[in-house]
């Protein structure tokens, strides 16, 4: 959603950023690669043509996700983790309901498990 100054919202950049399955990966990438790796070694992991890859680097960018240094010819790649902070900020407001939820679905799993041990169990007293 554009600011009142035409800009995009961050939070727009970051999730659009995201919705990609292939941005997805690329981050995953860089992140369990130390947090760096070369355009290279990005392009390398996958079957799309070098377009493809660079488009989605720039869109990584855009969001500030990713940032890039010059080393020679090479491009490095690296992981803006105060970037990703939004995702886990945003996130945050639904932790409660989560819980909530997931709790209340463990108990309704615990009473049908209890339920369904007692039906079959037959007294001796």
């Amino acid at each position: 959603m554009p600011t009142s100054r035409g800009r995009p919202d961050a939070y727009e950049a970051v999730f659009g950023a995201l919705a990609h399955p292939a941005r997805r990966r690329i981050l995953l990438a860089v992140y369990f690669n130390g947090g760096a790796m070369t355009a290279g070694e990005i392009a390398a992991m996958f079957a799309h043509a070098w377009q493809t890859t660079t488009r989605h680097l720039q869109v990584l960018e855009a969001a500030g996700l990713l940032t890039h240094q010059r080393q020679g010819r090479m491009r490095i790649y690296h992981i803006e983790r105060k970037r990703l902070a939004l995702v886990s900020d945003w996130l945050a407001h639904f932790q409660d309901t989560v819980r909530q939820t997931t709790g209340e679905d463990q108990n309704v799993r615990t009473q049908k498990t209890n339920r369904s041990r007692g039906a079959g169990e037959a007294r001796i007293e």
